[in-house]
């Protein structure tokens, strides 16, 4: 069975972010970095090249597949910053409703700047979905 490339390094979150080149967005970042230090208590740990991420979420696939990835976590992409939230989107689309301009897909919510979204909403979201992170690891171990 293939093993998961993204796991955690030792590499420099500040760096990484120093080297995305619009300046918007890496300032947007460092927000969100600020905010989901302060949502789960944790420091941010770089996973592989591009994701930062909070906790340890351990997984289970039906077809016996398992792996560890971030409870909670966001990366810059090209087009917009991707927050990847494991406790998946149910238990937030009330605060989803609520955020302003956004797109989901699977247990990921897109923002293009934080300039667009409700940044006291953002912030709730990233508690809750912190929480039920956490809530749904332990009842994958």
């Amino acid at each position: 069975m293939a093993e998961n490339k993204t796991k955690p390094t030792k590499s420099s979150v500040a760096a990484f972010l120093n080297k995305v080149k619009n300046k918007q967005m890496r300032d947007d970042c460092f927000a969100i970095l600020e905010m989901m230090q302060k949502a789960t208590n944790e420091d941010p740990v770089m996973w592989g090249t591009a994701i930062i991420g909070f906790g340890r979420y351990h997984y289970v696939y039906e077809s016996g597949r398992e792996g560890d990835t971030v409870v909670i976590g966001f990366s810059p992409r090209k087009g917009n910053i991707s927050i990847y939230l494991m406790g998946g989107l149910k238990p937030i689309e009330n605060e989803l409703a609520k955020l302003g301009k956004h797109k989901t897909g699977k247990g990921c919510l897109y923002i293009k700047s934080l300039s667009d979204v409700n940044g006291e909403v953002l912030r709730k979201i990233f508690a809750r979905a912190y929480k039920e992170g956490q809530r749904k690891s332990m009842q994958e171990a």
